[in-house]
């Protein structure tokens, strides 16, 4: 098979259009010592783009050539892993098949058992003022505007790695009809995800999670960065990337560490390619069709992005507001931060929502520990629903595992996928970190709840009451 290159060049964009630097989004082997990332430099001055990779012992970093621009060194093969084209193909596939399989499973099945009702029971109930029949339409409809988004990200997944759109069957990058059902709910979720990070409305979801961490990086590191110094923070689990872009919103130089193709593909979408604020729909809840006080509920259409990142970083750049970096880094957290070359690298670690996918967590904490400049800060908010339980993943997760994806937690092989799983209390966790070189500075204490692309509206709340501490590694 011939061996695909990365895109040898990237165009950084002009201060006054409408779009950030493009991430590449790309992701290495679960061993693979070699991450790539792109970051932008903010500066008062413009956008310009930076292309580095981590150093190893046959490879040190490659500086961008040409102004305003960009180059990738080295060839880039993100197929000769079987397992990690698999997962690539299966990302794809599922926004592929994502309209489709969701007008068979949330309208089509409907409608049979909707007929399936006695004659007159159904005519009755496709009158008004039940038009149920009107409301498949509509959820029809919404699902076509969901799957719009899906297209997109699709369309920019396919771009990044140089892939046909309509290959031939026989052709050996074909990643058609890879996805499984599981890899179309992803698909989904991550679309619904958009509600949470980047809408209007899931702006309370936000407050209670990433507002104690950016104010815990202001408490900390303020005067430092008003003063000039670079303090680099790691967001493992970025997701699509809101807490990456709001570190870096508030003048640190954020990373953001994700492994799920999924996530990856959406956030580089949102963060590059939305054409404006507010300028995109989706319909987060219109698969729903239990626990709701009116259709209208149901039918609820929300903008994004709320900000839009390019126009928010101009404009930082214009007033001459305190300004970071962001990039991000597509790799297996515990096998990339655990590098010698990211030894005391980050002055702070932003766990949010993010413990609870590890299968071990003590891996977790020797990565964080190792990753930390001595002293560094360690700041977690989320819930501990483990999601490897009884030695499985959780069969019923709705939303998009972040830490990466399928797991065979029996399975020996480094990183994530190492075999072994424990599920602990928090009082656990606390214990644990303490006894691994940290000192807890602020522990848990009014917890505020929250959900999770909750409906505010539905009848049923699911809530989460996050944990919220802070801990420092102890200078040795």
């Amino acid at each position: 098979m011939q061996k695909m290159e990365r895109p040898r060049r990237v165009h950084a964009a002009n201060v006054d259009g409408p779009l950030i630097p493009p991430f590449p989004h790309s992701r290495v082997p679960r061993a693979s010592p070699d991450p790539w990332y792109l970051c932008p430099d903010l500066e008062s001055g413009g956008l310009e783009l930076k292309a580095f990779m981590a150093e190893s012992d046959t490879q040190s970093a490659h500086e961008a050539d040409g102004e305003g621009e960009a180059t990738w060194a080295g060839d880039y093969d993100p197929f000769s892993d079987d397992g990690e084209r698999r997962s690539l193909f299966a990302a794809l596939d599922s926004f592929r098949q994502y309209r489709r399989t969701m007008h068979q499973m949330v309208t089509h099945r409907r409608r049979q058992a909707f007929y399936a009702l006695p004659s007159e029971h159904w005519q009755m109930l496709s009158q008004p003022p039940f038009s149920f029949l009107d409301t498949l339409n509509h959820v029809d409809d919404a699902i076509d505007t969901n799957a719009e988004l899906a297209d997109a990200i699709l369309a920019l997944g396919l771009e990044s790695f140089g892939l046909q759109a309509d290959p031939p069957k026989d052709d050996p990058l074909c990643w058609h009809d890879t996805a499984t059902a599981s890899d179309v709910t992803k698909a989904s979720s991550t679309i619904h995800q958009f509600f949470r990070d980047w809408s209007a409305e899931g702006a309370a979801e936000r407050a209670v999670c990433y507002e104690p961490v950016l104010r815990d990086l202001h408490t900390e590191f303020q005067s430092r960065r008003d003063a000039g110094e670079e303090i680099r923070v790691l967001v493992p689990g970025a997701g699509l990337g809101r807490l990456v872009f709001e570190t870096c919103l508030a003048g640190y130089s954020a990373e953001g560490n994700e492994i799920s193709y999924h996530q990856l593909f959406a956030s580089s979408w949102v963060l590059n390619h939305t054409a404006g604020p507010a300028a995109h729909a989706v319909h987060p809840f219109a698969g729903k069709f239990s626990n709701l006080q009116s259709r209208a509920q149901q039918l609820r259409k929300v903008m994004i992005p709320d900000v839009h990142p390019g126009v928010a970083m101009a404009k930082a750049a214009e007033t001459q507001t305190p300004l970071g970096s962001m990039s991000m880094a597509a790799a297996d957290f515990l096998v990339l931060y655990m590098e010698s070359s990211n030894r005391e690298s980050f002055d702070a670690v932003a766990s949010v929502f993010f413990i609870d996918t590890a299968p071990n967590i003590i891996r977790y904490i020797e990565t964080i520990y190792h990753c930390l400049k001595p002293g560094g800060l360690w700041i977690n908010v989320g819930p501990l629903l483990w999601h490897v339980e009884n030695g499985r993943p959780r069969a019923d997760e709705d939303e998009e595992d972040t830490s990466n994806g399928n797991k065979d937690t029996n399975q020996t092989s480094p990183g994530i996928g190492e075999g072994g799983s424990v599920e602990l209390s928090e009082d656990e966790v606390l214990c644990l970190v303490e006894r691994m070189g940290f000192c807890i500075e602020i522990r848990p204490g009014n917890r505020q709840p929250c959900g999770y692309i909750q409906d505010p509206d539905s009848m049923l709340q699911n809530l989460y009451q996050p944990s919220h501490w802070v801990a420092r590694k102890i200078v040795k």
